[in-house]
Formats: C-alpha cells, sequence, structure tokens
C-alpha cells in the first residue's frame, strides 16, 4: 500500500491528544472472535520487532493487520515480508481475512484501528511506556518488548496501567518461557546446591568501536520527530538511530538494560529476590574512546539480605565467565548451576573425605537449551484465548528492569546507592532521585494512570 493510501485510509481518523487516552475503548471480551482469530499490529520493525512478528505468523489463526513504522523504507520491506509469509500460509491452506496489512507512520492512528485485537511493541526504550499505556486504553493486548520501560517511573505507570485496564500484557523476556531455565532455577530452589551466597550474571557481546559523526540530515522517508517522540530534541545524528540507539541514555539503559534484563532477570527468580538494599557500580569507556554514552565495560554490586548479586558486561569483549559470552551462574556451598541460552549444568564443589578430594553433590553435565521465543508468543495467544496468566507479567518485567535501571543510576551518579522500598526512593542521593522521572518532551506528556 502506498503512503498516500495509507494518508486516505487515516484521514477521517479522530484526532487524538498526544500522550491522553485514546477514544473508543472496547470492551476486551469481544477481542477475539468466534474462530479464535487474532489480528494484531506491530509498532516498530526494523529489528526484534519484526522477529516478533515472524513469531506470531508461525501460528494459525493468527494475522499481522497492521504494521507501523518511522521509516518509510523499513516499513515497506517489512510488509513485503509479511505478504509473502501470507502467500506460503494461504498455499498450506489457511483462510486469512487480512493478506496486506495497513502501513502506519503514527501508532496512534494503528490504535484507531478497531479490528485489531493485540499490538507488538519494538520501538526503542523511551517509546515502551506511552505506547503501551495508549494501547491498553484502547482496548488493545500488548506484547512489549524488553526492558519494559527506559526509567522506573515509566514501568512502574505501566503496572498500574496493566492493573487498571485489566488487558493481556506480556514483556518480551522470553526466557521466561524456556524449559531448560526453568529446570535450572528448578534445581538451584531444590536446596541440592546448599546455602547460595553469590550469584553473577554477565553479557560479553564484542562489539566494535562506534566512530563519533557529524549530525546529518535527516533520511529521506523518515520521520524523525516522530522518532524522537517524547526525548530531547536533538539533531539527528547516524550514531543515535536505529540499532546503535541503545547506547544513548536518551533513548535506552545501554548493554544493561539489553542483555542485562534477560539474564538478571533469571539471577533474581533462582534466588525469589526482588529490589537490593544498596547498589555500587563502576565502570566507563575503558576499551574504547568512541561515540557511546553508556559504558562499554561495567561491573554492578547488588547487596541483598543474606546473598550478593554481581553484573558484568563487555561491549567489546567476547569471553565472560567460563568463556562464555552470557549466562547467570548461582555458587552455592556444595556446587554451581551454570546457565545460558544455550543449556545449563551443575559443578560440584570438591571436599576432602578419606583423604581423597570428591565432589560434594553429583556433577549434571551439559543439558541443551533452545531458543523460546516462540513458546513465549504461544503462550501470549493462548492467553488471550482460553485466559491464565503469561510466562513473563508485567510485574516480573517490572522488578527486572528497576534493578537494571538502579545499576545505571548507580553508575552514572558514582555514589553508593540505598534503595527506600516502601517509596520507590533511593534515600541517600537527590541526584540518583532525579533520575527516577524521566523529562517528555513536548508537546508529550508523561501517562497519568
Amino acid at each position: 500500500m502506498e503512503k498516500s493510501s495509507r494518508r486516505e485510509f487515516c484521514k477521517n481518523s479522530t484526532k487524538l491528544a498526544i500522550g491522553a487516552g485514546l477514544v473508543s475503548m472496547m470492551p476486551l471480551a469481544s477481542r477475539c472472535s468466534s474462530n479464535d482469530k487474532i489480528v494484531f499490529g506491530a509498532i516498530g520493525v526494523r529489528n526484534m520487532g519484526f522477529s516478533n512478528v515472524r513469531s506470531f505468523l508461525k501460528n494459525p489463526n493468527v494475522e499481522c493487520g497492521a504494521i507501523c513504522d518511522v521509516d518509510d523504507e523499513i516499513l515497506n520491506q517489512r510488509a513485503a515480508e509479511v505478504e509473502k509469509i501470507n502467500e506460503e500460509k494461504i498455499a498450506n491452506g489457511e483462510k486469512l481475512t487480512v493478506k496486506n496489512p495497513i502501513l502506519y507512520n503514527d501508532y496512534r492512528e494503528l490504535l484507531e484501528n478497531k479490528d485489531i485485537d493485540a499490538v507488538i511493541i519494538g520501538t526503542p526504550d523511551h517509546w515502551h511506556c506511552l505506547q503501551m499505556v495508549n494501547a491498553s486504553e484502547a482496548g488493545k493486548h500488548v506484547y512489549v518488548e524488553k526492558p519494559m520501560a527506559n526509567s522506573i517511573e515509566e514501568v512502574l505507570i505501566m503496572e498500574r496501567a496493566a492493573k487498571r485496564y485489566k488487558n493481556i500484557v506480556t514483556v518480551g523476556q522470553w526466557q521466561r518461557s524456556g524449559q531448560h531455565w526453568h529446570d535450572a532455577v528448578n534445581f538451584v530452589k531444590s536446596g541440592a546446591l546448599g546455602k547460595v551466597s553469590r550469584v553473577k550474571a554477565w553479557s560479553y557481546t564484542s562489539k566494535t568501536s562506534l566512530p563519533v559523526v557529524e549530525d546529518s540530515d535527516v533520511p529521506p522517508g523518515v520521520d524523525y520527530d516522530m522518532w524522537l517522540g517524547p526525548a530531547p530534541k536533538r539533531p539527528f545524528n547516524q550514531n543515535r538511530f536505529h540499532y546503535n540507539f541503545r547506547y544513548f541514555w536518551d533513548y535506552a539503559g545501554g548493554l544493561m538494560a539489553d542483555w542485562g534484563v534477560h539474564m538478571l532477570d533469571f539471577a533474581l527468580f533462582g534466588m525469589d529476590a526482588k529490589r537490593p538494599k544498596t547498589i555500587t557500580a563502576l565502570g566507563g569507556h575503558f576499551a574504547y574512546e568512541d561515540a557511546r554514552q553508556t559504558p562499554d565495560t561495567m561491573n554492578v554490586l547488588y547487596e541483598f539480605d543474606d546473598f550478593s548479586l554481581t553484573w558484568e558486561h563487555s561491549v567489546c569483549l567476547g569471553n565472560g565467565s567460563y568463556g562464555l559470552g552470557h549466562g547467570v551462574v548461582f555458587q552455592g556451598n556444595n556446587g554451581a548451576v551454570l546457565v545460558t541460552r544455550g543449556g545449563w549444568q551443575v559443578i560440584p564443589e570438591k571436599e576432602m573425605k578419606d583423604g581423597k578430594r570428591v565432589d560434594k553433590i553429583d556433577e549434571k553435565p551439559w543439558v541443551k537449551g533452545s531458543n523460546s521465543l516462540d513458546e513465549h508468543v504461544v503462550n501470549f495467544l493462548e492467553v488471550i484465548r482460553k485466559g491464565g496468566e503469561v510466562n513473563c507479567t508485567v510485574e516480573m518485567g517490572k522488578e527486572v528492569a528497576m534493578v537494571t535501571h538502579m545499576g545505571n543510576i548507580a553508575h552514572r551518579t558514582g555514589e553508593k546507592l540505598i534503595w527506600d522500598e516502601s517509596n520507590n526512593r533511593f534515600t541517600n542521593s537527590e541526584k540518583a532521585n532525579a533520575l527516577l522521572v524521566p523529562s517528555y518532551s513536548d508537546p508529550w506528556k508523561l501517562p497519568v494512570v
């Protein structure tokens, strides 16, 4: 569909107040037809957002009714890919009500489309809160990418929105649907490791330097003002656009809020833990002096009542602990559980017995795991159709997002921070508290729920 056709389709749409509630909220009970068909729209489809689209379309009676992106080149490319997938579905005998998705540049127009049951939010992190709240107001179910938002205040707002609107919301922390991750955590919780006193999570990604480049003209077909949205107004710079946005505080939280959300989620889950008492961080641009704002190297120490949790990352190196690029390890008196996306194992501690060094517990060799994105999507769709609870709730997304943002704030302030659980604030640093709530650029407004 040409851009002019999209405009023609939307020209009679109700014009929405920016950041305000959406009109014509539909009862969620009516969102699926009698044949359980689910029609979804996708907002932000360049990278992970479109991986989610592909996963959704693997399922029968699931159709892509609309896609939205601020970059026309990406939008038209993804539309063609969806149409090709639909042709394959039709060739395999599936009857589709939607063959060609409607294309949008403005997500608010997509949310006005009453044929859309659910939305995927795959935009940069600084957009997640506003779009999730608006989608919930519009009566849509929501699959929102991780991290759930780009600040602690935003994740608290999103949690309130999910409770208020009672739509189905899941977060794209898809390890929550991975069987081998749960097997590893179940072993930790069995008590076989003895007292677990230390947990470590890490990610090493071996990226190259990001050279500084001059500001430039906005690429043709890109609605840059819409891309910025509530973020500070800045001239266009290629380094801040598309994938590399994650290395700038205006839009994201670096590797900590990218891979850290996945790994720290299971570190917390395995220990039945939520918020730390204190947070200390160090790091910086130790590998490259380049364009990135977020640290290429960072260590964070979280203190809990009876264990410590450490996060470690390097954007520039590939070999982390145990020679692995990412993972979580739970260390107990009797041994350790190591888990990654690739699998998990049990590593025994040694002790002297009858003059010999022997294992305290049985070794468990590496058990291969699998990518669980498809299972995560299936769970979301099943809950829409049949009820129940999604594998990654808003609360789960909130907890780990808060912990990752705490680590980033400790790094940015250079202070050891003390968290006040009852008031969701730091007790010892107004400098840190100033980073809890984002300042939205006009005319966008932080949602009030």
